[in-house]
């Protein structure tokens, strides 16, 4: 089966054509600034990327240029667009309604509809990308993948915050959890890497990327994640402030004389290590070059972020009584041995030792603590993608 993965954005999509059989990617790409100019980027496996600049004045030119791109007579990865069997679209926010990935159809998409509150910047696009591929290539299944539904097996004492009841009534006031389909992969992945039986083992991933969020995940299920109703909450993260005192928003609002909307703007785009940079960068790899160059407010963000982590690793393994594992995935987890090496070097409690020789490692499947620690460390790249993919295959099937 051949499974085109989508993934839109407010102005952006990704997407990937994977053979579910071989799991090989056949071609992958993206479009971005659509609705600007419109710029597409497109590659097929074993081939060079080829960036083709074109009006993309919505979604659907976008989906239909991929599509273009796939038949394409010199570069295209299939002969024909029946030759795709299935499409797999990520959906951000699924709520309390969305408990596993879904087939679309119109019941799903009204309930999707109703979710639009809880990810107003998110869930509109993902809608936007379910109906032109409904338009473009009418009849083709397709699955919609949440990335909330992992965590939707979080019991109440991890969920519902200190709040009115009411709001969770009302509102859907409540801790929902992100990044969920890359914890659902990487945990699987970390289990079988290490001969762990998933369904008896209690494990931590940490997804540190631009966005950043820790998950507790015992026997296969997750029991905590540190992502709240919104991914603002929990970690330091590239722009994100994580968590602060709620006080602050009303402190810094009299103070900077901004309204609600310009306080949320400082909390999600100019605050993380980016703000604790004092504007530097929110690129890790900028940081660790400046602190090493003796930049302390690009050092001080470092530790900011690497303690965030090791104080959330702490309290999942005492939420759970335990740990096995720890894995670090995404973009920083996988390729930062510095900030690995932060977290690590402090787990002595659990009785980790780092070995620093491996934790050179970058986008590999590899232990990184010794073999004489307790508790196993490991690098476990993460493949939304493919898990989108299998999860499509698995409803479709």
């Amino acid at each position: 089966m051949k499974v085109l993965v989508i993934n839109c954005g407010s102005s952006s999509l990704k997407y990937q054509l994977i053979d579910s059989e071989s799991e090989e990617v056949l071609a992958k790409g993206l479009c971005e600034r659509i609705g600007i100019d419109g710029r597409l980027v497109y590659q097929k496996e074993g081939c060079e990327k080829e960036i083709t600049n074109a009006p993309m004045p919505t979604h659907k030119e976008g989906i239909q240029m991929v599509l273009d791109a796939l038949v394409n007579d010199k570069t295209g990865a299939i002969k024909d667009l029946s030759e795709i069997n299935a499409i797999g679209h990520r959906v951000v926010h699924g709520g309390e309604k969305f408990s596993g990935s879904v087939i679309v159809n119109d019941d799903m998409i009204q309930a999707l509809e109703e979710c639009t509150d809880l990810a107003p910047l998110h869930n509109p696009a993902n809608l936007i990308g379910i109906r032109v591929c409904q338009e473009l290539m009418p009849g083709v299944p397709m699955v919609g993948v949440f990335d909330t539904a992992f965590h939707q097996t979080m019991p109440p004492k991890a969920y519902l915050y200190g709040l009115p009841y009411e709001y969770y009534e009302k509102y859907g006031v409540r801790r929902y959890g992100f990044h969920g389909t890359s914890h659902s992969y990487v945990s699987k992945e970390l289990a079988r890497f290490l001969g762990l039986d998933i369904n008896n083992c209690k494990l931590i991933v940490c997804h540190l990327g631009n966005g950043a969020s820790v998950s507790a995940v015992m026997n296969g299920k997750c029991v905590d994640t540190s992502m709240g109703m919104t991914p603002l909450e929990g970690l330091v993260m590239g722009t994100r402030s994580g968590d602060i005192d709620p006080a602050i928003i009303e402190f810094i609002s009299k103070k900077e004389n901004l309204d609600l909307e310009g306080v949320m703007e400082v909390l999600n785009k100019k605050s993380g290590v980016y703000g604790l940079s004092k504007g530097l960068s929110s690129d890790f790899r900028d940081l660790g070059d400046a602190a090493e160059n003796g930049n302390k407010y690009a050092a001080e963000a470092l530790e900011v972020f690497s303690y965030h982590v090791l104080k959330t690793i702490g309290a999942y393994a005492a939420a759970m009584n335990g740990v096995d594992a720890i894995a670090f995935t995404a973009g920083i987890g996988e390729n930062d041995p510095l900030v690995r090496e932060m977290v690590v070097k402090n787990l002595g409690y659990l009785g980790v030792t780092l070995d620093e020789e491996k934790n050179k490692v970058r986008g590999k499947d590899t232990k990184i603590s010794t073999e004489d620690s307790k508790v196993a460390v490991c690098v476990i790249p993460t493949n939304e993608e493919l898990a989108i993919c299998r999860e499509t295959v698995a409803l479709l099937k």
